[in-house]
């Protein structure tokens, strides 16, 4: 994800008029089609400006890219990581005869032909969704989850606590809940515009099939392949709060005019949460399931342990699983004080915070958006990756972000001050039968095993922040240059020292402006970057007053730059190497001999993403971040605001990676800063 996020791009409200559509049945179940008969009706059912380019031939297909292209743009990505001449020759001779197999033409026809039979949607779109996501085993927080750490609200003051009896939390989370409220009736009813990128007219409009499964949707453990449920909101209204591992409904929406309800009247319910939850603690109730932990684990563990759940339980049991999939989304209100970046991030990443991991009981991975807020009023987001990226995200966590407690206060006042449903413990009416005789055995026994697992996760993981104050996108651009790809040469250069060899490195790029579009990767890894890397040296060279050295660094700087805006600019518009490549060899049939090249070591390499990347710049997030790809690898989020530069930097700690690569990017950038202060200077002209 490249993006920097205008926040004037953002609808503001609608008229309270709107009115949302029954849908054909109260829950539709997603395999990850997008096509599926119940899934693309209720587009046409929603309507509205959100959904108007969804039909028609408004927005293209994805393209399927030409062989020779994609293997001249594997070479280019791929050399750089060469270890031996053998290699070398090997790799040379596969992509070769590559071109010319015969086996390559059939399958490049069948992928063709593929595209041709999906007139209404990606040819990759099921493929992506089942086997990039649904089918992954691994447990969703830290390899599949996404977190977003929103600034701090001014006009949320301790002196206000005076008058209230609330936490800094409760406050915050009331005001984010009112703009999810605007947001959902919006969403919900399709008459938020759809989103559309570029500076000129006519703009070129984004898919927005992803928006179904960001309210009331939650994913489903299934063995083998999860499943995505979205649920009618013009049924369900509510949302869920969670505290201390207790699960509440709670409402928070005008039923008739689908308007949030009065900012003191969410605060009155959030504070009973609190209550509650913090009661039962104190007097030891047995009351708290801790259920939350079982969604933490691998998918199959979770799977097993849902049916096991519903043996127990019965019918109760499935009402509550109902009532908490069918939220509109999830507020955690966490018995946590962070201050720091990376404190926050531990918190928001996994629930790994100042209480030894128990904050990770605290939550609900499934549900398709989490929003934390803490005792002291720091507030996070969390998107589940499965059915929807991160730029619809990023319109919420906007929304979230520019919701002062003050605005809350004035965009509800007057609200409706009817009855409102009681604050109900989702799991109440079933916890006795989830505790008693040897079902309550076994439940006990499936929620400690999924807290040990979730606490060694977190310990097996690091998280370091690094906010680098020295410029941002401002400076980069007075230097003449993408602030996006100045800053990957950076992390080329961070991670090339920290390795001592150059790394394949993934950018995610959206495609969403094809029909069901998703991602591709813009490759960082190229010969261009791979000059600049050798020029530069596994250390500083110290030589910034060597005209010669500066003009040659400033020169394959350039040159890499240039290099990866083309190659971004390509997979932007759907012609990268890597998802042609999965098109290519999963269209090999048994019997079939795949390609060499297709499993040649350098190839595999090149796709083994030691370096996980992705762009956002957002004025009023402090930070944001995911986890690493690969077991030997990191994941590096960044933003570039115009004065600084933030870097959210996950690893498994026995690399203890993260530190070292924090020192090494400010190394890196410094170093940059450098050489573009001696081209302004003109010493490269001596």
């Amino acid at each position: 994800m490249n993006t920097r996020y205008n926040t004037t791009q953002a609808a503001t409200t609608t008229t309270s008029t709107t009115v949302l559509k029954r849908w054909p049945t109260s829950m539709i179940e997603s395999n990850g089609d997008y096509t599926a008969e119940a899934e693309s009706q209720l587009e046409a059912l929603i309507g509205g400006p959100l959904y108007e380019k969804q039909h028609n031939n408004a927005l293209p297909l994805l393209p399927v890219p030409q062989v020779k292209d994609t293997i001249a743009k594997l070479m280019d990505t791929a050399l750089p990581l060469v270890e031996s001449e053998a290699e070398r020759t090997s790799f040379l001779n596969a992509a070769k005869s590559f071109e010319q197999d015969d086996l390559v033409k059939i399958l490049q026809q069948r992928l063709v032909e593929k595209r041709e039979k999906t007139p209404n949607s990606s040819w990759l779109a099921l493929w992506w969704n089942q086997m990039g996501y649904l089918q992954v085993r691994d447990p969703i927080v830290v390899n599949v989850s996404y977190f977003f750490h929103l600034s701090d609200d001014g006009t949320v003051l301790p002196a206000q606590l005076q008058n209230k009896n609330y936490s800094l939390g409760v406050m915050r989370g009331a005001a984010a809940l009112v703009a999810c409220a605007e947001m959902r009736k919006e969403v919900c009813s399709g008459s938020m515009p759809h989103e559309a990128i570029g500076r000129k007219e006519p703009r070129t409009p984004l898919c927005s099939v992803a928006f179904k499964y960001m309210f009331h949707a939650c994913r489903i453990p299934k063995l083998e392949q999860d499943a995505y449920r979205i649920y009618d909101p013009s049924v369900y209204t509510h949302c869920i709060v969670a505290r201390k591992g207790r699960f509440f409904k709670v409402a928070f929406i005008d039923d008739v005019t689908q308007e949030p309800l009065p900012l003191e009247v969410i605060e009155d319910q959030l504070q009973q949460c609190v209550q509650m939850a913090d009661g039962d603690d104190l007097n030891n109730s047995n009351n708290n399931l801790q259920l939350g932990w079982l969604t933490s684990g691998n998918r199959d563990d979770w799977a097993h342990a849902r049916e096991a759940l519903l043996v127990a339980g019965g019918d109760k049991l499935q009402r509550a699983l109902e009532v908490l999939e069918s939220g509109a989304i999830l507020l955690c209100l966490d018995d946590e004080e962070p201050e720091s970046r990376r404190q926050c991030g531990n918190v928001f990443w996994h629930g790994g915070g100042q209480n030894n991991g128990e904050t990770g009981g605290n939550r609900w991975f499934d549900k398709s958006v989490q929003i934390f807020a803490t005792n002291n009023g720091k507030l996070g987001l969390m998107g589940e990756h499965s059915m929807m990226d991160g730029m619809p995200m990023i319109q919420l966590a906007d929304r979230v972000a520019n919701m002062s407690y003050a605005k809350a206060q004035e965009r509800t006042a007057g609200g409706s001050t009817g009855a409102v449903a009681p604050v109900e413990d989702i799991f109440g009416a079933c916890a006795e039968e989830l505790q008693k005789g040897y079902h309550g055995d076994v439940v006990s026994n499936l929620t400690s095993n999924a807290e040990m697992a979730l606490k060694e996760l977190i310990d097996n993981h690091q998280l370091h922040v690094q906010s680098f104050q020295a410029f941002g996108s401002s400076y980069i651009k007075q230097a003449g240059y993408s602030p996006d790809a100045f800053v990957q040469q950076a992390i080329q250069l961070a991670t090339y020292r920290l390795f001592g060899k150059q790394a394949a490195t993934y950018e995610a790029t959206q495609t969403r402006p094809f029909l069901h579009g998703r991602t591709e990767t813009t490759r960082a890894v190229s010969m261009a970057s791979s000059k600049f890397l050798d020029r530069m040296g596994l250390k500083p060279l110290y030589d910034e007053h060597d005209p010669q050295a500066v003009n040659e660094k400033l020169e394959l700087l350039s040159g890499a730059i240039d290099s990866h805006v083309k190659y971004m600019r390509g997979a932007a518009q759907g012609l990268g190497v890597d998802r042609h490549l999965l098109g290519l060899t999963l269209l090999v049939k048994d019997g079939e001999e795949t390609p060499a090249l297709l499993t040649d070591p350098v190839t595999k390499r090149s796709k083994h993403w030691r370096v996980s990347t992705s762009h956002l710049s957002h004025p009023r997030f402090d930070n944001w971040g995911f986890g690493e790809v690969v077991p030997d690898g990191v994941g590096v989020a960044y933003g570039i605001k115009n004065n600084c530069c933030l870097f959210n930097i996950t690893a498994r700690r026995e690399h203890d990676w993260t530190d070292s690569l924090s020192h090494l990017l400010e190394e890196a950038l410094l170093e940059m800063r450098t050489l573009c202060d001696a081209k302004k200077a003109g010493v490269s002209r001596l």
